[in-house]
């Protein structure tokens, strides 16, 4: 099944950031989670942003279909409404999986991923760099 990717960014003197968590077992990611039967790709990347992250934001744009290799799912990736009012970092308790506290926080896009980071989402996270980089109308203003 197809995958809905919220991406909230926003502007930290004058660097642009992305929001991302840590999650206890599986490393640093991006809230990703997947497209339910008949749900639209910008809802269900508004849904997951709230289940995962304790937030609720608008879907602005599809940024991008993302696809890792030909046999995994597709990835809607859509820019959400800025995330300027948002902490710089909160714990969210999300209920997937059993219970899991995930931590919040902002990366810079312009910064490379670390080891903690899970491999998937530094893939991603290249994908999302590059077309943010190569269309000046992504700016977050």
């Amino acid at each position: 099944m197809d995958k809905a990717c919220p991406v909230v960014l926003r502007n930290r003197e004058n660097q642009l950031e992305i929001l991302a968590f840590r999650h206890p077992l599986a490393g640093t990611q991006l809230v990703k989670g997947t497209i339910e039967p008949g749900e639209a790709s910008f809802a269900a990347s508004q849904r997951e942003l709230f289940e995962e992250a304790g937030i609720t934001l608008k879907a602005k744009d599809q940024l991008l279909k993302w696809q890792r290799r030909p046999d995994e799912p597709i990835w809607d990736i859509w820019v959400m409404e800025p995330g300027d009012h948002l902490p710089d970092c909160w714990d969210h308790y999300c209920e997937d999986d059993g219970g899991r506290l995930f931590h919040y926080f902002w990366h810079p896009l312009s910064l490379s991923t670390d080891s903690e980071w899970h491999p998937v989402f530094v893939d991603a996270l290249t994908a999302i760099r590059e077309t943010i980089v190569n269309t000046q109308h992504w700016r977050v203003k």
